[in-house]
């Protein structure tokens, strides 16, 4: 025999009207009264219809998330950290990958799934402004830098000031001669572009000129495209002391590359990444790195997107907020400290 909302209220001690108004989440419940209901709902193992909460209130309580690409480590750990945010808030999420292209991105935008969500969470990889109009109505928070025309907001990460402070690090360390690693020449207004800007403005304060030698370009931000370019700057000769990796995965493959080549870390070649990925503490030396603060991106992005949803077509100014960061020094850079000090710099609202 399935429970059901009666037997919650008898076991509550409060109306069914009150059981409904918590299980669709109506603001105006006490917190008592919330707990008590909540309890009672864990307590007989309640499950709500969800298909007749929708028909009654015009809402899923899905949202869907679209990020480029799983297999990059970032995107997986983002998509845990939000379907985690979300499931505190009851709501479930829909993961969509688009690194099939331009053509599979719009699909996915475009495409019948995204009617039965509430929102979306959205990452781009293909479109740009230009393609500002193709986007789907309805609320929608862009994650990392605002690309499209609209008032849709963002969360975003500090590209900037954190590639400069990765930079300064190593400046820090005594290392003059630093490899870029992961550029993109076809970037020039996403995470790339801005990492690279982050890595000249902290050369260029330590009056040390950037040289377009030291900038290594990629195809991709994996492991094995941080190893390839890591194989053509040893190939070419050049001397350097220091790398700053655009992200975690690409400095990885490039540790392996450089130990490969008989040099150590750090004596011969400081390191330093970018994401704090899980796995760089793991790494042999542990990986130096950026907290980027995935698990605040991920909590703003899904309050922002909720308070859209809750007020559909309110006119209010696009918000966009910038999470706090910190520098996470770890043995690739000399620091052999097992553990991480330093506090992150506050997140900023633009």
């Amino acid at each position: 025999m399935s429970i059901t909302m009666h037997d919650v209220a008898a076991r509550a001690g409060v109306s069914i009207k009150t059981v409904s108004n918590v299980v669709n989440d109506y603001p105006h419940v006490s917190d008592a009264t919330r707990s008590k209901v909540e309890r009672a709902i864990a307590e007989l193992g309640y499950r709500p219809n969800l298909s007749a909460r929708s028909l009654r209130s015009g809402r899923s309580g899905v949202i869907s998330l679209i990020i480029p690409d799983l297999r990059n480590a970032y995107f997986a750990e983002l998509a845990d950290a939000v379907m985690r945010q979300a499931r505190a808030r009851g709501l479930s999420v829909l993961i969509e990958q688009v690194a099939g292209g331009r053509d599979v991105e719009l699909e996915i935008l475009r495409g019948p799934r995204m009617q039965l969500v509430d929102g979306i969470l959205y990452s781009p990889l293909s479109l740009d402004r230009d393609d500002s109009a193709l986007l789907p109505e309805g609320p929608m928070v862009i994650l990392g830098e605002q690309l499209f025309d609209g008032d849709r907001d963002h969360v975003t990460m500090a590209n900037v000031d954190g590639a400069r402070a990765a930079t300064e690090h190593l400046l820090a360390q005594g290392r003059r001669r630093i490899v870029a690693l992961g550029t993109d020449p076809h970037d020039t207004l996403g995470p790339a572009a801005l990492r690279l800007q982050g890595y000249r403005e902290a050369l260029e304060a330590a009056g040390i000129p950037a040289d377009p030698a030291y900038v290594s370009t990629v195809v991709s931000w994996h492991r094995s495209d941080g190893a390839n370019a890591m194989r053509e700057v040893i190939a070419a000769g050049l001397p350097f002391d220091g790398v700053v990796a655009f992200n975690d995965a690409m400095a990885l493959g490039a540790m392996r590359v450089l130990q490969d080549a008989g040099l150590r870390i750090p004596d011969d070649v400081a390191i330093i990444g970018f994401d704090d990925l899980d796995e760089t503490r793991y790494a042999l030396p542990t990986l130096s790195t950026v907290d980027i603060g995935r698990e605040e991106i991920a909590e703003r992005a899904v309050e922002l997107l909720i308070e859209r949803i809750a007020a559909p077509g309110q006119p209010e100014a696009p918000r966009a907020i910038v999470s706090g960061f910190r520098v996470v020094p770890r043995e690739s850079t000399g620091s052999v400290t097992a553990h991480e000090p330093g506090s992150r710099a506050a997140p900023s609202t633009l």
